[in-house]
């Protein structure tokens, strides 16, 4: 049994599904294992039923393909691995690999060309986030964790930045540790979140690891551990009399008001001032009101009001609404787990395929009966368009066809729907380089600068496009030439007259 200690240690070869496993050895079977292929990282719909995402994770996958490898354990796994439900090890060489395709393994190098949006970048459905092209057998390898990474944390990110629209420029602070799904979602969430606008995080280690400014108040346990709520405000304050910020609501909320505002007179007369009280039940927004009359009246305007207690983007909204006296907003598990959101909903899909490097790309295409569900073939490009600093549509273009000046775009879920793209708008292409030839040749931005990107990139959009309800649609669409060809590979496969 796999004890925690080993559960993160590298090599990370085996965190994929069993399925690229099998597919890369039946490549490898077949001998096409060094044939080429462009996998494409897309989303069909914005979570939260909103008008945006935001990209995030891509500082994960390019750790993780940098130390990608297959240690001595892992192969040995492989070997003995019965490959079927029930079936037991016999040893070396018994399982469903070839000791030759073990070997294979033992030497195999990621030697990808990756190009992927930069985190911090505001993207819409449809619209590639990474793009793989190389060996169709290290391409297979990668997909799950590439997608396990980029989906959860853009998740997040989106999350956390409708929360700070939300919270209309009052800071907002990730409190979820507690509530994550596992370890490592704590980390990777509290990650996302200040990616994606929360000004800090109370998890502890994720402060130390990512740089993220750490806060906290105390516990209900802490007050219960005292004989008396003033009892524990005054133990809290003798310890730490600059970083007073007392849960008031153990017992009643409005006597522990007058509890904190008596301590904090004590604070005052020794040279140190109340940072705040926090609320975390009741009507916040009653009593946020009851509470910031009562400070001020005893003179300390300074004194923040903190809110906790099953937030998000819509209570901040509505609180806000009726008038809430809160300055400073502690998110927990609506935004750590994406609440009620499970998933981003990014797909890998294979795009094009050649024989070799040079080779030309053949297009390939995933049919659906849902127009939204059939992929986009190619090696695929988005272009953003700008007017005035504003972000004034997106075109999805494919390398070899090129993009014309002007374009016309179409909508991929409903090819009535087009707009001209006049010649001269400004624009730039929102894949970048990242690794060429299994080389990393991207330096990604410390955290704080892509939090930056995230903030300046919504900035450009319309206030629209950030609404709750009923968001406006920014305009993204498939070049026309691509929409074409995908037309045309659809017709063919269904067997269609064209």
């Amino acid at each position: 049994m796999t004890v925690p200690s080993q559960l993160y240690r590298p090599p990370l070869g085996l965190l994929t599904d069993y399925y690229e496993f099998t597919m890369a050895y039946a490549a490898w079977k077949e001998g096409i294992a060094a044939r080429e292929a462009c996998f494409t990282v897309t989303f069909r719909r914005n979570p939260f039923g909103g008008g945006f995402t935001v990209a995030a994770g891509l500082e994960h996958v390019i750790d993780f393909i940098e130390h990608w490898r297959l240690g001595e354990e892992d192969l040995a796994f492989l070997s003995s691995f019965p490959g079927v439900p029930g079936g037991r090890r016999a040893g070396p060489g018994s399982g469903p690999f070839e000791p030759r395709f073990i070997e294979f393994l033992r030497g195999l190098e990621l030697e990808l060309d990756v190009d992927a949006v930069p985190e911090g970048t505001v993207v819409f459905p449809h619209e590639p986030l990474l793009r793989v092209r190389g060996p169709v057998v290290p391409g297979m390898l990668l997909e799950s964790t590439i997608l396990a990474i980029l989906n959860f944390q853009s998740l997040v990110a989106t999350k956390a930045a409708r929360l700070c629209v939300a919270a209309a420029g009052a800071p907002v602070v990730e409190f979820g540790m507690r509530r994550a799904q596992g370890i490592d979602g704590g980390l990777s969430a509290a990650r996302a979140a200040y990616l994606g606008g929360c000004d800090g995080t109370s998890n502890t280690l994720a402060g130390r690891l990512y740089g993220i400014p750490v806060s906290g108040t105390h516990a209900h346990s802490w007050v219960m551990l005292h004989a008396s709520e003033l009892e524990a405000f005054e133990a809290y304050a003798r310890a730490l009399p600059a970083n007073c910020v007392f849960l008031v609501d153990t017992y009643g909320t409005l006597e522990g008001i007058g509890h904190a505002i008596e301590t904090a007179r004590r604070l005052r007369a020794q040279g140190h001032e109340l940072v705040g009280i926090r609320l975390d039940s009741g009507d916040l927004a009653w009593l946020s009101q009851q509470a910031r009359r009562m400070l001020d009246e005893a003179g300390f305007p300074k004194a923040a009001v903190l809110a906790s207690n099953e937030l998000d983007e819509t209570v901040i909204q509505s609180l806000r609404d009726q008038h809430a006296a809160i300055g400073i907003w502690g998110v927990g598990t609506r935004l750590v787990t994406g609440h009620p959101d499970a998933a981003l909903g990014g797909i890998y899909k294979l795009g094009a395929v050649r024989d070799g490097p040079g080779a030309p790309w053949s297009p390939r295409l995933k049919v659906s009966e849902a127009i939204d569900k059939t992929s986009v073939p190619g090696v695929v490009q988005v272009r953003r368009f700008t007017q005035d600093g504003a972000a004034y549509s997106d075109a999805i273009w494919e390398e070899d066809l090129g993009i014309p000046t002007p374009c016309v775009i179409v909508d991929p879920a409903d090819p009535t729907r087009r707009r001209e793209i006049p010649a001269g708008v400004s624009h730039e292409d929102l894949l970048v380089p990242v690794f060429r030839g299994g080389k990393r040749v991207y330096a990604p931005p410390p955290l704080s600068q892509a939090r930056a990107r995230t903030k300046d990139q919504l900035g450009r959009f319309h206030p629209g496009v950030k609404r709750f309800l009923n968001p406006h649609q920014f305009p993204v669409g498939l070049e026309r030439g691509l929409h074409e060809l995908r037309t045309r590979l659809v017709l063919e496969a269904r067997g269609a007259p064209a």
